[in-house]
């Protein structure tokens, strides 16, 4: 089964010789396999150019800029100029790929190093992304980015071989990681150790073909097609699907190169690996000190922010025919149970076709209401997920700034309380914040006789 156009390939090189006799049928087999987009790079000043031809040709390629590290010994203060001059393409959407190798060393370390400081100054000044190259020089490449600033433009270490440790900074940095094909290589535990440590969003996946094809192309020529394996091995080692990888890395990409056009448009139903997720208002009782969304209402690839909150009609609209789900989620942008009648007017819809129900719920809902809502959702509701916290009243309001004040907190637990008659599965949840006792909130919850689950810190929002 194919998609169309929910992945993107952001760093190929499909300019020269190794796709010359087949090009417009890889291109092809890239759409059966999903792309909608392409990225391709410049390696040197021939390749740039070709690069800029080939986005001038096609829609749905873009081109990148620059020199690699392999050439820096031959780079003249025309190539800078030449590349400035390419750069002012509108389909050009980065200064790359630039950076250090000294793997092979093909340029002295000296030379690598100036030409890539003087490649993000011109980054700089033109207000674009840099594509860097690091092979073996993971130190120089940080320290170099650091001094000159290269954060002000940001940008994607591509084919990234660093560690964990490393992927953070750079992420701290504003950059992106982006994963090859090497991520299915048995021996490559260390770059699946980093996708599995930092969150979907901070990836960006390529093929960097013709090179690094994926298992079981390897050894092969690789082509942007292969991309899809890329994205099939990030979703086993994520728990997602391949659907939720495409749609958040190649929102990832459209955001750093501004490609594809702008952000999608308000979800009120959406998936998420295959649960189906209803958002029916942006409003909270609480203002959480780690809610992401005061700084972005996108989640997992989907734009949460609301213009209006949605009626019945038109969040039955959303939904469709979802087809097999595992369940029917309401949780959002915001607290589902300020909007308690339409969960119970959509449930009760829901339930006449077999779906099951959950509820994610910050536990305030009877003060919010000033009733026992609970008894409301009996028999339409199959599970609800509580965000518990905290251990204690004190650190609640430090956490989540509730306008209860103490009553908060005692109102969470006697809501996990009242739910357990109401609501066959009740689980207590904690966002794992730096500093928040994880083992004395588990032990809150066991003694209030529900089910408890943590949630990562990293993975909120």
């Amino acid at each position: 089964m194919t998609h169309a156009g929910f992945l993107i390939d952001t760093h190929a090189h499909i300019d020269g010789h190794d796709f010359a006799a087949d090009f417009d049928e890889m291109l092809q087999r890239a759409a059966e396999a999903g792309l909608s987009h392409i990225v391709t790079i410049g390696a040197d000043l021939e390749s740039s150019r070709a690069a800029c031809e080939l986005a001038q040709q096609y829609d749905h390629i873009y081109a990148a800029v620059g020199i690699h590290p392999h050439d820096a010994a031959r780079v003249t203060a025309r190539c800078y100029d030449v590349i400035r001059e390419l750069a002012a393409s509108p389909k050009v959407v980065a200064i790359g790929e630039i950076g250090l190798d000294f793997f092979r060393d093909r340029s002295p370390r000296a030379e690598q190093e100036e030409v890539f400081r003087r490649f993000i100054r011109l980054a700089r000044e033109l207000a674009l992304p840099i594509v860097v190259h690091d092979r073996d020089a993971h130190e120089r490449v940080m320290t170099i980015m650091r001094e000159e600033k290269a954060a002000a433009v940001g940008g994607v270490l591509h084919c990234f071989s660093g560690d964990l440790a490393m992927a953070r900074e750079c992420i701290d940095m504003g950059f992106l990681i982006s994963v090859p094909g090497t991520v299915t290589f048995p021996s490559n535990e260390q770059l699946r150790e980093v996708v599995r440590g930092i969150k979907t969003e901070h990836l960006l996946i390529e093929t960097d073909c013709p090179y690094l094809a994926p298992v079981p192309h390897r050894g092969k020529r690789n082509e942007p097609a292969y991309v899809r394996l890329t994205a099939e091995k990030i979703a086993a080692l994520k728990g997602l699907t391949v659907e939720d990888v495409g749609r958040i890395t190649s929102l990832n990409a459209r955001r750093l190169f501004g490609i594809g056009g702008k952000d999608q448009s308000t979800e009120i139903a959406y998936r998420i690996r295959n649960s189906l997720y209803l958002n029916i208002t942006n409003r909270c009782s609480n203002r959480c000190s780690f809610c992401a969304k005061f700084d972005d209402f996108t989640v997992k690839g989907h734009y949460l922010r609301l213009e209006h909150e949605p009626t019945f009609a038109e969040v039955m609209a959303a939904i469709g025919d979802p087809g097999p789900v595992d369940e029917v989620v309401f949780c959002g942008y915001g607290e589902p149970m300020l909007r308690v009648d339409l969960i119970r007017e959509v449930a009760a819809e829901l339930k006449k076709h077999g779906y099951r129900i959950r509820i994610n719920t910050d536990g305030q809902a009877n003060l919010v209401h000033g009733r026992n809502v609970l008894p409301e959702l009996a028999g339409l509701v199959d599970s609800i997920s509580v965000s518990l916290n905290a251990a204690d009243a004190e650190t609640y309001n430090r956490l989540c700034n509730t306008p209860y004040g103490a009553d908060g907190f005692a109102g969470v637990c006697a809501f996990l309380v009242e739910a357990k008659k109401q609501i066959p599965t009740v689980v207590a949840t904690a966002v794992t914040v730096p500093g928040i006792d994880v083992a004395a909130v588990r032990r809150l919850a066991e003694s209030l006789g529900v089910e408890f689950r943590e949630r990562e810190y990293a993975e909120v929002g």
